[in-house]
């Protein structure tokens, strides 16, 4: 009854994957930006400290979460693995295959096979950050040389081929993260109180300082998906409040700009898959913690904020276009087939539902004007598309057709429900009864999307 089919996806922007407390207690949330959709990804899994990482193909999210235990979540089924159970904002890294997660647990960096579920460890005492190369054959990691002072060292995955690669003097170094195409690493340095953004050439060891903001402090280093630039929080102080800056600069310096500014004292910051946005937070009003999400167009300097309420901890944004194939729905009953998410699951045989959507479709005996169906389905008694509905006449498959859209003050429990409702080229009988119009409801972010696809099957 089902095959399956790849679909393009090409307006698709990503998933910002955050962390809040929005809905009672903090929980990994997705925001897809291109039409605002918001969706719950944990339910008791979350906290205050859980920070997302994505894996490369944009499909899984691993997070250390309640418990301090690491979580691995795949976003098209919901499926959740517990890992492990480690120390609060340790890094978690993805190969560049997907396969395993790297991180450090009690002196060892542990690599995790999420496949088959089992790990190796190598001994690295002192060690933090660790991250994949991009050849998924070593791994960058900071660690005490023989004098006290944190270096970066690179691996071989198989524990052997250690080598030094920089000289530093300056303390300890912190937030160590590798460029996507594994030729500069960026670090922060000596501490919380004055942090300063460094950068190191991988191959020559060469260091360079970016000059940052006006305190020297310096958060959330963050690299551009093209690996040329570096986006990070700047705090700055005007009498009475602190307040932070967001800035980019290159990685070898010397070209910093300012993009926009929060009121957060720090903020965590996230580069769009096509490096042309970055999202902060900001929201702050004197609390430890934001309450608002923004993104700005690097190129307009425009900020927008696409998210206001409860409190927001953290935030990632996915690496890169996700481009999740499509199942195809064919009912002989109702004579219909169409593309659905791959992600959906079957609740009965006219239902599929996922996280972020459903459809439901069905049949309807009713008179010849098309408009006055679509009126009383608009504005049954019941209100399901709240007290005003919007009516969209159409035409698909060369037949007459209406897309119903719902009010701001549609019941919550209809689920964003929309609906369209298409005249059959000829009636379909059913039973005993014939139908002359097929009616799809869907999820208002879906329902075009599927219904412009519809194909009848009638010969």
């Amino acid at each position: 009854m089902l095959a399956v089919q790849a679909v393009p996806h090409s307006a698709d922007k990503g998933w910002i994957a955050y962390t809040s407390n929005r809905s009672g207690t903090f929980e990994i949330w997705l925001f897809r930006p291109q039409d605002g959709l918001h969706v719950q990804m944990t339910r008791g899994l979350g906290a205050e400290f859980s920070v997302p990482y994505w894996s490369p193909d944009g499909r899984k999210i691993a997070f250390i979460g309640a418990g301090n235990v690491v979580y691995v979540l795949d976003t098209v089924t919901l499926a959740v693995a517990r890992i492990d159970q480690i120390e609060l904002y340790t890094l978690l890294d993805w190969s560049p295959d997907r396969r395993f997660l790297a991180y450090v647990n009690n002196a060892r960096i542990v690599v995790y096979d999420t496949f088959s579920h089992r790990s190796y460890a190598i001994m690295e005492p002192g060690a933090s950050d660790v991250q994949w190369f991009p050849s998924g054959t070593e791994l960058l990691f900071a660690a005490p040389d023989s004098s006290g002072n944190t270096q970066l060292f690179r691996i071989r995955a198989n524990g052997t081929g250690r080598r030094q690669i920089t000289q530093n003097t300056d303390g300890p170094l912190h937030d160590v993260r590798i460029s996507p195409d594994g030729s500069f690493a960026l670090y922060t340095f000596p501490g919380a109180s004055i942090s300063i953004i460094s950068t190191v050439d991988l191959t020559t060891g060469t260091v360079y300082k970016l000059e940052g903001g006006p305190l020297a402090k310096n958060y959330y280093p963050a690299w551009s998906p093209d690996s040329r630039s570096i986006a990070y929080s700047a705090t700055a102080y005007q009498e009475p409040n602190y307040y932070s800056l967001i800035q980019i600069d290159s990685r070898i310096g010397r070209n910093q700009r300012t993009l926009a500014v929060s009121d957060c004292f720090a903020t965590p910051v996230g580069w769009s898959p096509d490096g042309e946005k970055i999202a902060y937070l900001s929201g702050c009003a004197g609390a430890e913690s934001a309450s608002r999400l923004w993104i700005i167009d690097i190129g307009e300097q425009k900020p927008v904020n696409v998210l206001n309420g409860g409190r927001i901890t953290a935030l990632q944004w996915s690496p890169r276009v996700r481009r999740l194939p499509a199942n195809i729905f064919t009912c002989l009953v109702y004579q219909v087939s169409f593309p659905y998410p791959a992600n959906w699951r079957r609740v009965s045989d006219e239902k599929y539902e996922g996280f972020d959507g459903f459809f439901q479709v069905s049949a309807i005996s009713a008179g010849d004007r098309i408009a006055d169906v679509c009126r009383s389905e608009a504005f049954h008694p019941l209100m399901p598309y709240g007290s005003s509905p919007r009516i969209v006449n159409a035409t698909i498959q060369h037949q007459e057709a209406c897309f119903i859209s719902p009010s701001a003050d549609q019941p919550a429990e209809m689920n964003k429900q929309a609906a369209l409702i298409v005249r059959y080229p000829r009636p379909v009988h059913i039973g005993e009864t014939s139908y002359n119009y097929f009616i799809l409801w869907a999820d208002v972010n879906h329902i075009r999307q599927i219904g412009r696809r519809l194909t009848f099957l009638l010969t």
